[in-house]
């Protein structure tokens, strides 16, 4: 039987890693998928510039459709990130009847339902493995692992740059800004992190797993979105006093019908599982009413890691080249015409506990007011703490944490404590995520 001839877009940090990968564990990889794997082409923008994988048997373009439109090429490996032209090579490669794996999330979050429907109808595969989490199997985990539960949720640390920064808050003790700058400099976060820590990148890996656990269409605009730029090394500290580490999760909960999609910080208990990954390791937490909770937990990017999750994938695309598509695992886990359109909860409508920060100035009756307007919007103090006495301008924190409230009870009694004469800065809010 001859080789399988891959076609690789974009020689990256994750495509010289896929390329290092399949030479080197060449033999085991063919044991596996029952071919040979040959890389035979690969395109990339600057033809001059050095490589970090061997490509003395590769041949170079600098044109992606000499490889999408080769009809020696089988499948096509698209890793050279971004939307629209990345989005053209996987629709050309498709028309011209090649098997696509790509590592991107924005891409799939995006624009995969067409995508999708255009594989379909050739009776090709999108494999995406590689775009969710690294080299964490979840995506597998969930479409065909768990294919027996109903899925009632899931939650996951899905952006390394994020838990690295609140990571190295807590056990530094620096504040953000210093944390960033650090984590620019390793390499954790691009020059413009805006992405990353602004929730964006977390918010492309839930809209997937989100279609492939509820069996819904890929739905990006339905995310609700926070970043952390607002948190500050004293907000870990108090969350710690109050036995929480401060994580940012992606959410996705299924109830009655309704489905909410969130991305944002959230307080969690010190004892549980994901408060204790650190670092640029990820995490997803998944409740099936037969398996009950699992966790999956490794390495979310890097060379190797999503290499690894690539290279999976190339080999799943190999086994199924032979057998009948209608047959094959669906895209987003359940039959096409079986995709389900819950409602969506908004943002407003969840009802959890809350971690405010105020800044207010000492004087008798802040503390008053501040509990009247809560209680006028039907939220319930749990905690409710001064730190210290004042700075020389005579201001000092205030930390509350709530009984459960509704999200616009909250946002409506800050929006009215922000108007006190008394407040000197906007409130810190931080959701309370409990794992039921």
């Amino acid at each position: 039987m001859r080789p399988v001839n891959v076609g690789v877009i974009g020689l990256g940090t994750v495509g010289a890693g896929t390329v290092d990968l399949l030479a080197r564990n060449s033999a085991e990889i063919a044991r596996r998928g029952g071919r040979n794997i040959r890389v035979t082409q690969a395109a990339v923008r600057d033809m001059s510039r050095a490589r970090d994988c061997e490509v003395s048997d590769i041949h170079l373009t600098d044109e992606p459709a000499t490889i999408t439109t080769n009809p020696e090429i089988d499948v096509v490996l698209e890793l050279m990130g971004g939307e629209d032209e990345a989005y053209e090579v996987v629709s050309t490669a498709l028309r011209n009847g090649k098997h696509v794996v790509t590592a991107n999330k924005a891409l799939i979050a995006t624009r995969g339902n067409e995508l999708f429907e255009q594989a379909s109808q050739a009776g090709l595969v999108i494999a995406f493995e590689a775009a969710v989490a690294g080299g964490i199997p979840v995506i597998k985990v969930v479409r065909e692992s768990l294919a027996g539960n109903r899925i009632d949720g899931l939650a996951g640390i899905l952006n390394g740059t994020c838990n690295f920064i609140l990571t190295q808050i807590h056990e530094q003790g620096l504040d953000y800004d210093a944390v960033l700058t650090e984590a620019q400099r390793l390499g954790y976060a691009e020059a413009d992190p805006y992405f990353d820590i602004g929730g964006i990148d977390a918010a492309h890996k839930l809209t997937i797993l989100a279609s492939v656990a509820f069996g819904i269409p890929l739905d990006f605009d339905s995310v609700y979105i926070e970043g952390i730029e607002q948190l500050r090394y004293q907000d870990i500290i108090y969350a710690d006093e109050l036995g929480y580490r401060i994580k940012h999760l992606g959410i996705a909960r299924s109830d009655s019908g309704h489905l909410d999609l969130r991305v944002h910080p959230c307080l969690i208990e010190k004892d549980q599982l994901l408060a204790n990954v650190s670092g640029v390791m990820n995490a997803v937490r998944i409740r099936g009413d037969a398996v009950g909770d699992s966790l999956l937990y490794g390495a979310g990017a890097g060379a190797k890691p999503t290499a690894s999750a690539v290279v999976g994938d190339l080999v799943d695309v190999v086994r199924t080249l032979t057998s009948d598509p209608g047959n094959r695992v669906p895209h987003l886990a359940f039959q096409p015409q079986q995709l389900a359109d819950p409602r969506m909860r908004p943002i407003t409508e969840i009802s959890c506990a809350h971690y405010l920060r105020l800044t207010v100035r000492d004087r008798p009756g802040v503390l008053a007011d501040v509990t009247r307007i809560l209680g006028e919007h039907q939220v319930s103090i749990r905690v409710i703490s001064q730190k210290g006495f004042g700075d020389e301008q005579g201001v000092v924190p205030v930390v509350i944490v709530t009984h459960d409230a509704k999200e616009a009870d909250i946002a409506n009694a800050t929006k009215k404590i922000e108007t006190l004469e008394a407040n000197a800065a906007p409130v810190v809010r931080v959701r309370v995520e409990t794992p039921d």
